[in-house]
């Protein structure tokens, strides 16, 4: 969160039905504009990701129970299985920190397609996602809720909203917690709705993370016990704190604490020991306000107490290498707003993964900013993952009405092929850094479009986020039919940006990200006008290679599901000659030597 906490005020108030079988692609399908219904078969597992060891149990809905499935790893069959019933179990090779892709095969057609994470640890490959509201609500409730995230495999549940105070998180103390209590902007929380979430979360095999500010205090901090003398100011005579002015219906501005002090840090510790004697959550999501010396086009010396300067990216380390002594059980991540604190100090810090709220004009408005940010992450953290928080359609969310389809896939597909993950899935799609905002809504055609992205981000994670860190080349392709033009990353508009990692010995992945019809080239398209790219079947390509492949296929979320297709090929001076099946807004070629 927040370089611009809660904006806004509005708070706003996966149906599955029967279809054919061979509607694995979003285009094969066309739904109505604001339907709510996804319209193909669905295979859904009972968690969004599995230890080593521990079996996978599947689900079909909208399809009878028959054909075969086979399990693939990296583009190869592991094994497969007759389906004769609607549920059945799977075990998994007991390798930890890998990504499958389970296809249901029907008539030698792919009718359905859902990824198995198999990692013993999530930070090996976070996908966040969050939560909002915790009004009353029933078991019913929670478990749909959480049963969507599951299917797109979140692993990371961030709490956002959840808390009494910053200062004073948990209403009551552990041995009298609230049942009720209301939030920063006075909505109604129950203690029962956030623990069954936490145990919903867990039966999914989600961490759970509360959020927090590192240094947030309410209007009685005094009352509460926080002083005067751990708070920050905008001058050395401690006269102005430092702030962040909320009006009504919020409950309290929130005034700044010294994430250096000694006696905050203690204070903060046994607040969040107290929220985890009543809690079941795995860790705490750190949040941060960004630059605090350059605010509303002014600059301030920010001073502690004493009147001494105090410069609190350079204090996150601390902070955080301390709050992870306090409880060495409990995960942590911290927000970088704009990188800010990210380079020397979060990145290096105790966390599970660098996670970054983006903003332009600081971050860059262009798509190359989120291959900027991963690549610095990557480097600072000494290989950690990515998570962007990316607000995505943000000034069309200032009203009622759907995401924009071609905005919201691009922006995911750069991430994903760059190796991160964004930010956006939760009771709603994510369009403002105020969690609880729901303006937008995603079209049927959106959610299947997600499914099939999340699905391949945990199918392919071996490829897309492997432990190298670097590897990146650039790939010249050559287009024999004249379909399209090709050029290297960065994108430019009407072409297709190609960028090529060497993902393993032996392996290379080389990206396809199109661009044709984009009306510009703006990662947040932040109105909603971003053009939808035309599909390209059956395009004749010559790409560039180190020496004559062994074993060349491909794979897109928008191209049967997901699943892997091998591809022939020729070989000469260097190049290989194929046919690419299909390209819309994103396609995989992997190229085995």
């Amino acid at each position: 969160m927040k370089r611009h906490l809660y904006m806004s005020t509005a708070i706003f108030a996966m149906l599955l039905m029967a279809a054919g079988c061979n509607l694995m692609e979003p285009d094969n399908n066309p739904v109505t504009y604001g339907e709510s219904y996804i319209g193909y078969p669905l295979l859904s597992t009972d968690k969004a990701c599995y230890q080593p060891g521990e079996a996978v149990q599947f689900s079909l809905t909208n399809y009878p129970a028959c054909g075969v499935i086979r399990y693939q790893h990296m583009g190869h069959l592991v094994e497969e299985q007759p389906v004769t019933s609607a549920i059945w179990t799977w075990q998994p090779p007991t390798t930890d920190f890998q990504g499958y892709m389970a296809e249901l095969h029907v008539n030698d057609q792919v009718v359905a397609c859902v990824a198995i994470d198999v990692s013993s640890d999530p930070k090996r490959f976070p996908r966040n996602g969050f939560l909002s509201s915790y009004d009353r609500m029933s078991a019913q409730e929670i478990n749909r809720v959480i049963g969507d995230l599951n299917r797109y495999h979140i692993n990371y549940v961030q709490f956002q909203d959840w808390h009494w105070k910053h200062h004073h998180p948990l209403g009551g103390s552990s041995a009298t917690p609230m049942n009720e209590w209301t939030d920063i902007i006075s909505r109604n929380c129950y203690r029962a709705t956030v623990q069954g979430y936490i145990d919903a979360a867990h039966n999914h095999g989600m961490s759970t993370l509360f959020y927090n500010l590192a240094y947030g205090a309410l209007f009685d901090y005094k009352d509460d016990g926080v002083k005067d003398e751990w708070m920050i100011y905008r001058d050395n005579k401690h006269a102005e704190h430092d702030m962040h002015p909320l009006a009504s219906p919020f409950k309290s501005s929130i005034f700044l604490t010294n994430t250096a002090n000694s006696e905050w840090r203690d204070f903060l510790a046994q607040q969040n020991d107290e929220v985890y004697k009543v809690f079941s959550f795995d860790g705490w999501q750190i949040d941060q306000l960004g630059d605090r010396e350059h605010q509303d086009g002014k600059t301030y010396t920010i001073c502690d107490y004493a009147g001494n300067p105090v410069n609190l990216k350079e204090t996150y380390g601390s902070f955080i290498q301390y709050m992870k002594s306090q409880h060495p059980t409990k995960r942590l991540v911290m927000n970088a707003v704009s990188q800010y604190g990210q380079q020397g100090q979060i990145a290096s810090s105790p966390v599970d993964f660098c996670y970054t709220e983006v903003w332009g004009p600081a971050d860059g408005y262009t798509y190359d900013a989120f291959r900027k940010i991963i690549s610095d992450n990557n480097q600072w953290s000494a290989g950690k993952q990515t998570v962007l928080a990316a607000y995505l359609n943000y000034d069309k969310g200032n009203k009622r009405g759907y995401f924009n389809t071609p905005g919201i896939i691009m922006s995911t597909a750069v991430a994903m092929a760059w190796g991160g993950t964004i930010l956006q899935l939760g009771e709603h799609m994510l369009c403002n850094e105020y969690f609880p905002r729901n303006n937008l809504s995603m079209t049927a055609e959106l959610k299947r479009y997600m499914i099939n992205y999340y699905d391949f981000t945990v199918a392919y994670e071996n490829l897309l986020r492997p432990a190298i860190t670097g590897g990146w080349y650039g790939v010249d392709i050559t287009s024999n039919d004249g379909q399209c033009t090709f050029n290297q990353w960065e994108p430019q508009r009407g072409q297709v940006a190609t960028v090529g990692r060497h993902v393993a010995t032996g392996i290379d992945a080389v990206h396809l990200l199109s661009y044709r019809n984009a009306t510009h080239l703006d990662w947040c398209d932040t109105k909603g006008d971003q053009g939808e790219p035309d599909l390209l079947s059956n395009l004749d390509i010559s790409v560039p290679v180190t020496s004559q492949p062994t074993k060349v296929w491909m794979a897109s979320p928008e191209y049967r599901g997901g699943a892997a297709v091998d591809l022939t090929f020729t070989y000469s001076a260097g190049n290989i000659r194929l046919t690419l099946p299909s390209l819309k807004y994103y396609s995989m070629l992997v190229i085995e030597y």
